[in-house]
């Protein structure tokens, strides 16, 4: 048997295992969406956790907000996403039309320490999503367990209509965080409008989201920030949402972000806005650990990776924002934490394989194989390099002959990184690039990453 050197290390070659090489064109003069970046959350208190409240050191703390920020060593996140609850404004200051009373402890469950952490990382896009309007603004008087924003259509209230307290109090939250130095840009006024839970929650019909779109979208722009919307549980919910703010011609003006998670649907497809999108929530459904690369399981690093590659393809999505970076017990997250230990998942590396090298400010380009277990995906840099994607879904290694077509670069180096059971983004041999073109092999059920330069 033979073995063949190849840019991601040894693979075994001979009559019995050979595998026959493929092509795949890169093509720089089609070009989908632009990026605005990959996120993460640490809300309901996880911030705080991180900050060491349950035992973290700070040595500790440093080492998980390198592997989810530093763009060297970790993932290179460049999104966060904070959780706005009712805390700035916890109890009714006397009906909607009253004088606010807005109180602020400048650490908001630890989300500010967080915040001007990632700041410091390079990090400059903050979004800030609300759950639910404070308790006392809702049909049901409280946080949790659904309810409707008092003053939408079908929700009459006694306590009168709360639709511009409500937007105010959104960009209050805001201001605040502007106080302490931090930015935010987007905001969110719902989180799943389409799911009643029993925590922090507030049910919104697409119909019921255009109107509130309506009354926050001019107070959140004059104040100047971006309009996001709605979060729903599914893509395919997310699509009703989108629909009705795009009939709309006030509302499809205002909102500046389309958002949906993928819990009850996988993305095959975009939503139906010409305005950049974001998969801004998923995780792997259940609760469980799973530290594993490619174990079938469903919570592993090759599925987190499929999905990151088909809201990028398939949805076009601008942004990617996974559920939490860290948490606690059985935890769907990237990496768990426990007292002052913690422990790192694939699923970290499967973003981090797009994360680290796909930049905001990039576009994605056209990027096409024959081989349909090919997963490709290529985006060009503000910076003139270019990073093409390869998921190998094969239990076979593939070789690949890559064309670079329109992408202004004919010679060059092309560096991989790898992930797979045994790699967490390793830097491999440099493959060089010459007449517009590489050669490289994808191991089997690996994940590769080229950063190509002139």
């Amino acid at each position: 048997m033979a073995v063949l050197m190849t840019a991601v290390g040894l693979i075994a070659t001979g009559t019995s295992n050979a595998w026959a090489a493929t092509s795949a064109t890169i093509n720089g003069s089609t070009t989908y969406q632009p990026i605005d970046g990959f996120g993460f959350s640490e809300h309901f208190g996880r911030a705080a956790i991180m900050n060491g409240s349950q035992g973290l050191s700070a040595q500790h703390q440093q080492e998980i907000l390198d592997l989810l920020l530093n763009r060297t060593t970790g993932a290179g996140l460049s999104i966060l996403r904070l959780g706005i609850d009712s805390g700035i404004q916890p109890t009714d200051p006397g009906g909607p039309n009253a004088t606010p009373r807005y109180v602020w402890n400048g650490v908001d469950k630890g989300q500010v320490w967080l915040a001007k952490q990632a700041k410091a990382y390079g990090v400059n896009r903050f979004y800030a999503d609300a759950w639910t309007a404070p308790g006392y603004m809702k049909t049901n008087g409280a946080d949790a367990n659904g309810g409707t924003l008092c003053g939408l259509s079908g929700a009459t209230c006694s306590s009168g209509d709360w639709r511009k307290a409500y937007a105010n109090f959104l960009v209050q939250y805001a201001k605040f965080y502007a106080q302490e130095g931090i930015g935010v840009t987007d905001i969110g006024f719902t989180n799943e409008p389409d799911w009643t839970a029993t925590y922090d929650s507030m049910r919104l019909t697409p119909a019921q989201a255009v109107e509130f779109t309506k009354v926050f979208g001019p107070i959140a722009n004059a104040a100047g920030y971006k309009v996001t919307c709605c979060d729903s549980l599914g893509w395919s919910q997310a699509k009703s949402y989108s629909n009705a703010i795009e009939a709309d011609a006030t509302a499809r003006d205002l909102v500046t972000t389309h958002t949906g998670h993928t819990y009850t649907g996988a993305i095959t497809g975009p939503l139906p806005t010409q305005k950049r999108t974001w998969m801004s929530e998923w995780s792997p459904n259940g609760t469980t650990w799973n530290e594993n690369w490619d174990d079938g399981s469903g919570y592993d690093g090759f599925t987190v990776a499929t999905a990151v590659h088909d809201a990028l393809t398939l949805g076009n999505t601008s942004g990617y924002v996974y559920w939490y970076g860290a948490s606690t017990g059985a935890t769907r997250g990237l990496i768990q934490m426990d007292g002052d230990n913690y422990h790192v998942s694939k699923r970290l590396w499967a973003i981090a394989n797009y994360s680290r090298f796909i930049r905001p400010g990039a576009t994605r380009v056209a990027a096409t194989t024959p081989d349909t277990n090919l997963k490709l995906s290529a985006f060009r840099n503000t910076d003139g390099t270019l990073t093409v994607v390869a998921l190998n879904a094969s239990t076979s290694a593939q070789q690949v002959s890559y064309s670079l077509q329109n992408t202004g670069i004919t010679t060059g180096t092309a560096t991989p990184y790898l992930t797979n059971g045994s790699n967490n983004m390793a830097q491999q041999a440099a493959v060089a690039v010459s007449g517009s073109a590489l050669t490289a092999t994808v191991p089997a059920r690996s994940l590769v990453t080229y950063t190509v330069k002139r």
